[in-house]
């Protein structure tokens, strides 16, 4: 996949927030989606003991729920743990693992924050604006705002405000399972992200897109780990 670049990321937390606020002003959140054939998953994992970031990117075609192809990066990990701007530590080498595609997804799913975050813009929007794709944050976590409980039953849903704006919705994914939290990255509605969410479930509380990413990832992170020790 040919990514443009559309800012540095050698910058400081200061400068971070500055960038955050310019680009969330680009982000689309009113598109429907059209198609869904082909669904990315991409997740991130940590090692703090070589400070090193691991990133995979999978794409999870929907007809027949194969796996077509899976691409892995792994960086070193530069910018500080600071809430709110995990983007910068963890969108290089998302976006390093998205550029090596050789398929182009319809949607793109993050394990993250997409316009759920104090200036709108978390990981899937920050993603989704260099990706100029679809993307949608589906995190296992809230960030931010305040929500009623959704009804037990599977594809219930409950909106997510950031005082009097709707940031997103709770979806609960499995039933007595805890939901997960949804929110628009890039031109995709939040309708649509919500179907896609949902249409991805495969008897998880994760949609197996982002489920399957996060098994693989830990797996290189621990595999990377093993190689050191021998």
């Amino acid at each position: 996949m040919h990514i443009k670049r559309l800012h540095r990321w050698n910058v400081t937390p200061k400068e971070a927030v500055q960038l955050q606020r310019k680009m969330a002003s680009r982000i689309d959140a009113q598109v429907p989606l059209t198609c869904m054939e082909l669904v990315a998953g991409a997740d991130i994992s940590y090692d703090l003991a070589t400070q090193k970031t691991y990133a995979t990117v999978l794409l999870f075609r929907l007809a027949d729920d194969q796996v077509i192809e899976t691409q892995d990066v792994i960086l070193e990990t530069k910018f500080p743990y600071v809430s709110g701007l995990l983007t910068f530590r963890e969108a290089p080498a998302l976006l390093k693992a998205f550029a090596k595609l050789k398929n182009t997804p319809d949607v793109v799913m993050i394990d993250g924050q997409g316009i759920a975050h104090p200036r709108r813009i978390g990981l899937a929007s920050n993603v989704g604006l260099w990706l100029d794709l679809p993307t949608i944050g589906c995190a296992k976590s809230r960030l931010i705002g305040t929500f009623k409980a959704p009804a037990k039953q599977a594809g219930s849903l409950s909106p997510l405000m950031d005082k009097e704006e709707q940031v997103g919705y709770v979806v609960r994914t499995r039933e007595n399972v805890n939901p997960v939290f949804v929110s628009v990255g890039h031109k995709i509605d939040l309708a649509s992200a919500v179907r896609v969410v949902l249409a991805c479930c495969r008897g998880y509380r994760i949609p197996e897109p982002t489920r399957l990413a996060d098994i693989r990832v830990d797996e290189l992170r621990r595999k990377a780990a093993c190689e050191k020790q021998t």
